[in-house]
């Protein structure tokens, strides 16, 4: 009885020494594999940046300075990054023995320095764009193929080059997953990896948090502009995102009331009021500064302040002044997705500032200035007889002073918010009287 018991746990000790072994192995290749891909990232980086940025500023005739920015961005400084982050790993890697490596705290002591990414997935829509008009031109087209070859580069157009590091601060995550899959919670380097993986996912989201506000600062340019009678500062001053949209009935004290079309962007709550005969434009009436707001639900009945009957209604009062704005809703379910996305819009600027998501001042006024340019162009073609927006109903001539509301990307689906803030309605019926009757004017 003793002999088998002896042999079972024989038995149990050598299956665990084999786990383990196993265990070393599969850690032992993952870190070989994460220190053989950040050597061949470097010498891709070294080849972008010696191999084509130097040959480039040589050729001042061929290339301005403004557009090695916009095809290169910061890749240098990336190049900068990765040459000191490759040392550090050097220094933790242990060639007899890589499952005993302690790679995780390279990340973490380099881990803000990896945001510098941030700028360059930004700019890489730009960087394509461009890329694609030079290639284009044959003279271009030959001179980017010289250079891959001076440095003896691998068959790879630049295209896909200058997307190296897209690809790889999108790995870094997946790399790290599998080196914490793969180190017990005894080893040494077990809490700087598990550490070091939840701050890469965070670089990451970081990044993607920035591209996806950052695309949306277009629209929304377009949308203030699109706004007729626009008072006091930029939206894109303080916002960077439209949260949701649609219309309420502001109540105001002895039961008078305005219907108006509101837009909740991050900090502040834009409302309008639509134009009488063109009931796709609208025009501003004023803002509410959500920092200094608190959210009250009122319940359904008559209420005492305003001397009328409430229903699906909820109050927006300022906390310095005291100052109480009445909102109320069609439906209970329009009232419950408004304090939803109130609430939603205080989660995603205490976000941000966690974060550090913020859009600059060339990029804010750059989208400014492209608005304003295309309104200008679409003011022009309703002057020539064209159609500015396929939005206005083609029986209704265009006034060359009106432009057509832009809808702006949130995170709800885009048709939604279409018909939140752009309610198709009928052809209105004053205009017909007014254009039936014309003749009589004569």
């Amino acid at each position: 009885m003793e002999s088998m018991q002896a042999q079972e746990n024989s038995l149990s000790s050598d299956m665990s020494l084999r786990s383990l072994k196993l265990r070393g192995q599969m850690r032992t290749n993952v870190v070989k594999e994460i220190m053989s891909t950040e050597r061949i990232y470097l010498k891709h980086l070294k080849d972008i940046c010696e191999g084509y940025v130097r040959q480039c500023r040589k050729h001042a005739a061929m290339f301005s300075p403004h557009q090695l920015v916009t095809i290169f961005s910061n890749i240098e400084d990336i190049y900068r990054f990765h040459r000191k982050f490759l040392k550090e790993l050097e220094k933790k890697f242990n060639p007899m023995q890589p499952h005993l490596s302690e790679i995780g705290s390279c990340f973490l002591l380099q881990g803000e320095g990896f945001s510098i990414y941030s700028e360059y997935c930004n700019n890489h829509p730009r960087a394509s764009a461009e890329l694609h008009r030079l290639m284009s031109l044959s003279r271009y087209r030959h001179f980017f193929e010289a250079c891959r070859l001076l440095q003896q580069m691998i068959d790879i157009p630049l295209g896909g080059f200058l997307l190296t590091p897209i690809q790889k601060i999108c790995k870094y995550p997946l790399q790290l997953g599998e080196l914490l899959k793969y180190t017990s919670e005894e080893h040494r380097d077990y809490d700087s990896v598990n550490d070091a993986l939840k701050a890469m996912k965070k670089v990451a989201c970081l990044i993607n948090e920035r591209k996806r506000r950052l695309e949306s600062i277009d629209a929304i340019a377009q949308w203030q502009a699109a706004i007729l009678h626009w008072e006091g500062d930029d939206i894109l001053g303080r916002s960077s995102e439209l949260i949701h949209s649609g219309e309420m009935t502001r109540m105001f004290l002895h039961g008078k009331n305005q219907q108006r079309t509101f837009f909740l962007f991050d900090h502040q709550l834009i409302f309008c009021k639509k134009d009488l005969l063109r009931r796709d434009l609208l025009h501003y009436r004023g803002r509410l500064d959500l920092d200094h707001m608190d959210l009250l639900d009122l319940a359904n009945g008559q209420n005492a302040a305003h001397s009328t009957f409430l229903k699906h209604a909820f109050e927006l009062r300022n906390k310095i002044t005291g100052e109480s704005h009445v909102l109320c809703c069609r439906k209970p379910e329009d009232k419950q997705k408004w304090l939803e996305a109130l609430a939603r819009e205080r989660h995603r600027v205490q976000e941000a500032e966690e974060m550090g998501i913020e859009i600059s001042e060339s990029q804010r006024k750059s989208a400014i200035v492209n608005a304003n340019a295309r309104k200008s162009k679409r003011g022009n073609m309703n002057n020539v007889g064209f159609a500015s927006c396929a939005l206005v109903p083609p029986h209704q001539p265009l006034h060359p002073l009106h432009q057509c509301h832009v809808p702006v990307p949130t995170r709800l689906p885009q048709q939604r918010v279409i018909s939140l803030a752009e309610p198709m309605h009928k052809p209105f019926h004053l205009w017909d009287s007014i254009t039936k009757h014309r003749h009589l004017r004569k």
